[in-house]
């Protein structure tokens, strides 16, 4: 079998390939005319690109390929918006990296899986909850995340606590977490939901536990069971469980660091069906070299199924580690690739 032939920039990276006649060896997605089958091979020492054949002039594989390279302005670009007190604007950022308004927005998007306005959000985001659990007033954390201005702030407060601020420095208190526990083909579910959306779905054997587990993510707010009318909410997330092609219809309230909310984003844009390795999913957000980073993003995911941390596999094609046990991955995936 030719893999090199659908050119697919996807698998740079992977492996090179080698053609004997002409002594050079190539990058996947190389645009070089293609070599007669029988004039190609794939030695394992590709792997490294340390080789008896010549790079090729055309791709270039033993540069960065421009999948890597997009990574890296990417990755540039975040570290700006997260040291900048102000958003710094698209002219700015595109004049930062080196590339066009639209090429980079586009870009930016693909790799985090966000706009870059959305990033630089959620940044401010996370620096407002670490600014409130240690500042002085409420007043004071929130200029200290980079709002100018506290009615800026009160504007998009749902979107940024899905409580307000006194009462994140509260640890929740007062804040209505709704749940309900029910039965699917996987065990016990247990359901949450805050006003802004399903911000929790946890899966296992005991229903006590997992009623444990969701006291533990948020121990001042106020949990109320089995709220009338919230059996259809749980019922569209058992019915995703049970048939994965049919999506979930409900807003989601996302909680975690930028990092974990790009890797999460990423995962959430492997298609049932498929999988993705950590490694993959760090090279996507522009962050190569921490596959465990991106490991422990999956482990930290309190949205199961809904973000898909069971499509990310090892580079061996083994299902690795899973919060909500291997068994329930090995199933889910068996169950989307029957689909």
């Amino acid at each position: 079998m030719v893999f090199h032939r659908a050119r697919d920039a996807s698998a740079d990276g992977r492996f090179y390939y080698a053609v004997k006649t002409a002594g050079v060896y190539c990058r996947p997605s190389s645009a070089a005319r293609l070599a007669r089958p029988e004039n190609v091979e794939y030695p394992d020492s590709l792997r490294s690109g340390k080789t008896g054949f010549r790079p090729c002039k055309r791709c270039k594989p033993d540069q960065a390929g421009i999948s890597e390279q997009n990574a890296g302005k990417i990755a540039k670009a975040c570290r700006l918006i997260e040291k900048s007190e102000e958003t710094p604007s698209l002219a700015r950022l595109e004049k930062y990296i080196g590339m066009s308004l639209y090429h980079f927005h586009r870009i930016f998007k693909s790799i985090t899986g966000i706009t870059p306005n959305d990033y630089a959000a959620a940044h401010r985001g996370q620096r407002l909850r670490f600014s409130l659990g240690k500042s002085s007033t409420v007043t004071n954390a929130i200029y200290e995340a980079g709002f100018n201005s506290n009615s800026r702030f009160y504007e998009n407060t749902n979107d940024v606590l899905a409580m307000t601020p006194s009462q994140f420095r509260a640890g929740g208190t007062g804040t209505d977490i709704f749940f309900a526990i029910a039965e699917c083909s996987l065990g016990s579910i247990l359901v949450a939901q805050s006003k802004k959306g399903v911000c929790s779905i946890l899966i296992g054997d005991d229903p006590i536990l997992l009623a444990r587990d969701l006291q533990d993510q948020f121990p001042k707010a106020n949990l109320i069971g089995n709220e009338h009318g919230y059996e259809d909410i749980v019922a569209k997330v058992v019915g995703l469980i049970e048939a994965p092609v049919i999506g979930l219809d409900l807003p989601l309230d996302i909680r975690g660091t930028v990092f974990q909310q790009r890797v999460w984003n990423a995962l959430q844009q492997i298609p049932p069906g498929s999988t993705a390795t950590y490694t993959e999913i760090a090279r996507k957000i522009g962050t190569p070299k921490v596959p465990r980073a991106v490991a422990q993003a999956c482990a930290s995911n309190v949205l199961a199924v809904a973000i898909p941390c069971h499509r990310v596999i090892r580079a061996d094609g083994s299902p690795s580690g899973y919060r909500w046990g291997v068994q329930r991955k090995r199933a889910l995936l068996e169950r989307e690739e029957r689909a």
